[in-house]
């Protein structure tokens, strides 16, 4: 089996599935209660919080514990949405953020907010001068996600940052759930008030997430209840998914700068492979500063993503469509729309994501598989609708 699917997520590491073992047979006491064993369990929260925090360069209580991604997006936007409102009701975000930002935006917006969605370029990126054009006197935030969960694009969040910093009432949130671990993340230093990320997708586990909140900022619980976690996200924390979710970030954060590079040798023979055949189109930018290490996407014209996905499952390699929380759906991408494509480009994107552990052996295993399943595909498709020279 080749699994090539990590931005979906991605298996544990076999230590951080040994502690979790461990804190749930040992630690079971409730964090809030007051006799020994729920006190054990509290310094077991409060130590994750340390690791998790020292990896980005922030305070242990500036970390919320949540479910993982989606509740973090939620809380934060949110919770600024409805805790600032006495300031206005002005939003900003992209056209092409994940389903957990897009879907509270478009909640809001039915509420009374106005949101405006900037545009992206045909790689995938923001514009600081549409930013800046789209801020008004009542705008209370702005979110922006680090990396593109489809197309892999990396978004200028240190120079939104810089910008945002002559605004001090607008309040910036970066979904960094793709970007962190991949590539270098300083929320303080790059003007970020609050930050989302996931456990599972560096290789901890399913249902452990946390979001960075800068000192200062408030935010509206969107849980009423115990009070735990400063008020913010009442709920008995979940420690043996939290030890495990802190334990993933620091393994994954060794030698994180060798990982990456590592990882953007492997794209880069990946987009050659890819571009060498004629059927294909290797979507988004090229360019290392302005691409996520660890995604490449491209396009079969002519040819519905997952009949490759599953011709590709049937030889044990496994990627995506899109985001694996709309992969069901039967609708192009509304990702690829953004950038312009057409209604049919965006019904054949197909996402190939992986770690720094892979080697080029298996990269050259998924080429020669992809070959093989194009060979076998191409006489099937419609008539070809992109230019190979064209970049979407």
């Amino acid at each position: 089996m080749l699994y090539m699917d990590y931005a979906a997520t991605s298996p544990l590491y076999e230590e951080v599935i040994q502690t979790i073992a461990e804190v749930m047979r040992t630690h079971y006491g409730n964090p809030s209660s007051i006799h020994r064993l729920g006190v054990e369990a509290e310094k077991l929260v409060q130590t994750a919080k340390g690791v998790i925090a020292t990896a980005i360069g922030v305070s242990a209580n500036e970390i919320i514990c949540t479910s993982g991604g989606t509740e973090s997006n939620n809380l934060a936007i949110k919770g600024v949405a409805y805790g600032y409102q006495h300031r206005g009701k002005h939003l900003i975000t992209t056209q092409v953020e994940h389903a957990s930002v897009k879907e509270v935006f478009a909640q809001l917006a039915q509420e009374g907010f106005r949101v405006t969605y900037l545009p992206v370029s045909s790689t995938g990126r923001v514009q600081l001068e549409d930013l800046r054009a789209a801020i008004c006197e009542d705008t209370t935030l702005v979110s922006i996600m680090y990396v593109n969960n489809e197309m892999g694009a990396i978004q200028p969040i240190q120079e939104i940052g810089q910008l945002l910093m002559a605004y001090p009432k607008i309040i910036f949130h970066v979904d960094a759930i793709q970007g962190i671990v991949k590539l270098p993340l300083q929320p303080k230093a790059w003007g970020i008030d609050l930050c989302s990320a996931s456990a599972h997708k560096f290789r901890g586990p399913k249902g452990a997430g946390f979001l960075y909140r800068r000192a200062g900022i408030n935010l509206q619980p969107l849980l009423a209840g115990g009070g735990q976690e400063y008020g913010v996200r009442s709920g008995t924390e979940n420690v043996p998914l939290i030890v495990g979710m802190a334990k993933a970030l620091r393994m994954s954060m060794d030698n994180q700068m060798d990982k990456m590079a590592h990882s953007y040798r492997l794209r880069q023979r990946l987009v050659s492979g890819i571009a060498a055949m004629p059927e294909l189109v290797v979507t988004g930018a090229h360019q290392d500063h302005e691409a996520a290490p660890h995604i490449v996407h491209f396009i079969f014209a002519g040819m519905k993503a997952e009949v490759v996905v599953h011709a590709l499952e049937q030889k044990g390699v496994y990627i995506s469509t899109r985001s694996a929380c709309t992969s069901g759906e039967s609708e192009p991408s509304e990702v690829m729309l953004a950038l312009g494509a057409s209604r049919e480009m965006a019904m054949s994107g197909l996402r190939v994501s992986f770690s720094a552990d892979h080697q080029e052996q298996e990269i050259e295993q998924f080429i020669s598989a992809l070959q093989n399943v194009v060979r076998d595909l191409a006489p099937l498709r419609n008539q070809p609708v992109v230019r190979k020279e064209k970049r979407v």
